[in-house]
């Protein structure tokens, strides 16, 4: 293909839009009891919002945009009285075109850009603030306990607590104490934890291993769990955009078609 035949999938500024000409093509019930929300909610009050919201030209009304990315940050928006906001406009009207061109951040990543604001200058109560973070997430004790097995091993325990949003002394006492004599730094140190025998301790290392274990295997097969998920989700979607279908459904399998319903109303698989 031409290089000038290309066409980009994005403007390539943002451009700050009216909330009222934006219309969600899903709706959000109940997000308040959600952490991600009220981490929205709170970034937004503390220092704006940072991501934009990405949407699409209506072309039967002109001046109207389909919102693709961004349902709960509008949510958000709304919530807090706000009236416009910044947004991406898309060239494609598919949502997953926009998030099949971006890349979330590891954990580790994120953990050298917030080291990086505070030794900028940025406020490490409010940067806690605008994450929904409590200042002291991880104990003293905790870090020293993950000096005692090797940095390749320290990563894996960093991930482990940060998908099971677990960062208590005790979790992290048990990773230390499951991992595998190979991974410490002193191989040749004995294990000891009070009110444990050596016959516990070996148990809960083999327990430990085969989470992990388990774990890692789920993380292996999420994405394409995920991508196929979503083919699933968008063909009940079509199945009950067509009313011979729903009516069909709802004569037959009444209780398939609530579930159906569940699933494309769910704001997250």
């Amino acid at each position: 293909m031409n290089v000038n035949e290309m066409r980009l999938g994005f403007e390539m500024k943002t451009k700050e839009l009216s909330l009222e000409l934006i219309l969600p093509i899903r709706k959000i019930k109940s997000p308040h009891n959600l952490r991600r929300y009220q981490a929205i909610v709170k970034s937004i009050r503390e220092v704006g919002m940072i991501e934009p919201l990405v949407v699409h030209p209506q072309k039967d009304k002109s001046g109207t945009f389909l919102l693709l990315d961004g349902h709960l940050r509008i949510f958000a928006l709304k919530q807090l009285g706000k009236i416009v906001a910044e947004c991406i406009i898309s060239n494609d009207d598919e949502c997953f075109t926009y998030n099949a061109r971006i890349n979330r951040l590891p954990p580790i990543q994120c953990h050298k850009m917030i080291v990086k604001a505070i030794r900028n200058g940025v406020n490490p109560e409010r940067l806690a603030t605008a994450l929904d973070m409590p200042l002291n997430v991880i104990s003293e004790k905790a870090i020293r306990l993950l000096k005692k097995v090797k940095p390749l091993r320290q990563i894996e325990i960093a991930e482990l607590l940060v998908s099971a949003n677990n960062y208590s002394l005790g979790y992290v006492e048990a990773l230390i104490l499951g991992t595998p004599s190979d991974q410490r730094m002193n191989p040749a140190e004995p294990k000891k934890k009070t009110g444990l025998s050596a016959e516990e301790l070996a148990g809960m290392e083999r327990e430990m291993e085969s989470l992990e274990k388990d774990f890692k295997a789920v993380k292996a097969s999420f994405t394409e769990n995920m991508m196929c998920l979503t083919c699933a989700r968008g063909y009940i979607k079509k199945l009950l955009n067509n009313a011979k279908v729903v009516r069909f459904l709802n004569a037959n399998f009444s209780d398939i078609i609530s579930g159906f319903e569940g699933i494309v109303a769910a704001e997250a698989l």
